[in-house]
């Protein structure tokens, strides 16, 4: 089977996906950093159904420290981990009011900072909000990257995240990233993928056929 070039690789992206996006809800940075932080397993339609309300009751980080811990977990427990969410929405509004004038920074280094923010969260707000390259790898990047053959399987996020932002211009990492979730939240699914359908199947090495699936079914 022939090894994917990244150029097919990307134009397949771009065919597929031409207005792939953040599908998390919001209308500023610090909307889009608590919409990042409450997405960690959990689906961006969740967090879209729980913001809804809840950035109509908050809408600044004077507003979440106004209200006890309690009352913040109540709005947000629909979430999975919404207890930790909370504690670390009220500890980063706190920063970000001490430390930053109430705004959400602007580099990486200093967004990794902030409670409940890791690399993936701040990699989204960097290329999302402000604009700069960054390449974000969640569950869907990192499985498309793997299955693709980009990556190895005992790769770690970060090990992907280095992989993909070699083979990938630096111009388009914010446009991949995007598309990239929506290839494997769409399409190459984790129980379901369309792999009959996929222009990528002559050169994936993960490649499922119907024959493959049915016995994998009958042996479990």
């Amino acid at each position: 089977m022939a090894k994917l070039s990244t150029k097919r690789f990307l134009s397949t992206l771009a065919e597929m996906f031409p207005d792939a996006h953040c599908e998390l809800r919001h209308s500023n940075a610090f909307e889009l950093t608590i919409a990042v932080l409450l997405s960690a397993q959990c689906t961006d339609k969740k967090v879209n159904e729980v913001t809804e309300r809840l950035f109509q009751k908050y809408r600044t980080p004077e507003d979440y420290l106004r209200v006890p811990l309690e009352e913040l977990q109540e709005d947000i427990k629909q979430i999975g981990l919404y207890k930790n969410k909370a504690k670390h929405i009220q500890e980063l509004c706190r920063i970000l009011l001490e430390k930053y004038n109430g705004q959400i920074p602007d580099k990486h280094e200093e967004l990794v900072t902030l409670p409940g923010v890791g690399r993936k969260t701040a990699n989204v707000i960097m290329a999302t909000w402000f604009g700069v390259p960054a390449l974000a790898v969640d569950t869907h990047v990192e499985r498309v990257a793997k299955r693709l053959g980009f990556c190895a399987e005992s790769d770690t996020p970060l090990q992907v995240e280095k992989t993909l932002m070699k083979k990938i211009p630096k111009k388009d990492w914010a446009k991949a990233h995007h598309r990239l979730i929506f290839f494997g939240r769409y399409h190459c699914k984790a129980q379901s993928p369309q792999c009959e359908a996929c222009p990528l199947a002559d050169v994936c090495p993960s490649r499922r056929n119907p024959g493959q699936r049915k016995k994998k079914a009958s042996t479990a």
